[in-house]
């Protein structure tokens, strides 16, 4: 019995057959290296940062003062647009609309990777915030709280990007999410919310979440797919 007797053809990308058909992806083995980096520039930066007592930086401290010299009324109302969106609420109804979405649509290893992922950035951003308890910038215009590395908004807001752009394996996506990645970055220290290095250290976290967890998940699925054929035979 061959992969094409059971209407999984590796070379095929027809989206109704995509979640439960194995197929090898040059991508998985590009996808665990830039984990492994972004996580290890994490851990470095979390050092850096650590070193310091968790002041800011001095790259930091000069991307705040010029934030600040650009300070205008209309770019503020801007900037909340993203940081709105991108707020807790704001993401909950997005990964739980995509993950429904990937489920009508008869996708469901596409919609546990992007459950897996969002759920596991934000259970390892949000404690870590608040156990490292870094200071905001003092003229911050968003949150004030000590819970300012990594960025959660920018954290969340590259796994999803991330995570999409490797299950629809389409160009305008990685454009879009870059886009919506560098705004949202751009927001949070326009808003004086979080300083350049949080951000920096959202984004590791994002795309380390995103292609370690959509690597696993393919993995899963083509071992399962394997057994399920073998058992077949």
């Amino acid at each position: 019995m061959t992969w094409d007797d059971l209407g999984m053809d590796a070379t095929t990308d027809e989206p109704a057959i995509l979640p439960d058909r194995p197929r090898t992806d040059a991508r998985r083995p590009v996808a665990l290296i830039v984990g492994v980096v972004a996580t290890v520039l994490f851990v470095v930066l979390r050092v850096a940062v650590d070193l310091d007592g968790g002041a800011p930086l001095a790259l930091d401290q000069w991307w705040d003062d010029a934030m600040a010299s650009l300070a205008d009324p209309v770019a503020v109302i801007v900037a909340w647009i993203p940081a709105t969106v991108g707020g807790t609420i704001g993401m909950i109804v997005i990964g739980v609309a995509t993950t429904l979405v990937f489920l009508l649509v008869k996708r469901p290893w596409d919609a546990l990777n992007v459950a897996a992922s969002i759920a596991l950035v934000v259970l390892i951003g949000a404690p870590l915030a608040a156990v490292i308890a870094r200071a905001r910038p003092v003229d911050s215009l968003a949150e004030t709280q000590a819970t300012s590395f990594p960025s959660g908004h920018t954290a969340v807001a590259t796994t999803i990007a991330v995570t999409l752009a490797l299950i629809l394996r389409r160009g305008w996506i990685w454009a879009a999410g870059v886009v919506w990645v560098l705004l949202m970055m751009w927001s949070r220290t326009y808003l004086h919310a979080h300083w350049l290095s949080d951000v920096t250290a959202g984004f590791l976290e994002g795309v380390a979440v995103a292609t370690l967890v959509w690597a696993l998940v393919e993995v899963w699925r083509v071992r399962r797919a394997q057994r399920l054929v073998a058992a077949s035979d």
